[in-house]
Order: structure tokens, then sequence, then C-alpha cells
């Protein structure tokens, strides 16, 4: 797990994401999984932060600071997995683009 992100980071092996990705039975996570995992995640991340604004603006006994620190993961969580859309997009893009 990305400990900044609090996203899973891929695993080290370069043949896991290979065998997860052709539908074996093997441990490892597809890609689709990944990526629900993911974003369930992140949305996961807002929620929190959303909470954490709302506790402190009702008086709640929440430290600013540690309100700010959950924001600013939650944007950084999310402009990262926009990232990954757009790439995602580009590359959907090219392959349509692509002459047989």
């Amino acid at each position: 797990m990305n400990p900044i992100l609090g996203i899973p980071s891929l695993p080290p092996s370069p043949a896991a994401p290979l065998s997860g990705l052709a539908g074996s039975s093997g441990s490892a996570k597809s890609f689709q999984e990944f990526l629900t995992d993911s974003i369930h995640q992140v949305n996961a991340m807002q929620q929190d932060a959303d909470h954490a604004v709302e506790s402190l603006f009702t008086g709640g006994d929440t430290n600013p600071a540690e309100v700010l620190t959950a924001v600013q993961k939650a944007d950084v969580a999310f402009r990262m997995m926009l990232q990954v859309r757009n790439k995602m997009v580009q590359a959907f893009e090219e392959i349509q683009n692509l002459r047989i």
C-alpha cells in the first residue's frame, strides 16, 4: 500500500500482473479489480475528509491540522486517479486510431 496516498501499490513481481490479466485462478489481482479497489479507496478518503470538515465546522473535537491533511490526501488521490483515467482514455483513443 502506498503510505502517502493510501492506495495499494503494484506487486513487485513483473509476472504477477500479467497472470491476473489472463484470467487465471492465481492470487494476483486483475487490472479491473485493482482499479475498482483504488476507486473505492479514493472515494473513502474523500468521504473521510468530508466528515472531518463537517465535524470541524460543527464544533466537533477535531484537530484542524488533521482535517487539512485528510483533505489534501483526498485531493492528491483524486488528482492521481483523474490522471490514470486520462491516460486510459488516451490509450483507448490511440487503439481506436490504429489501422488494420
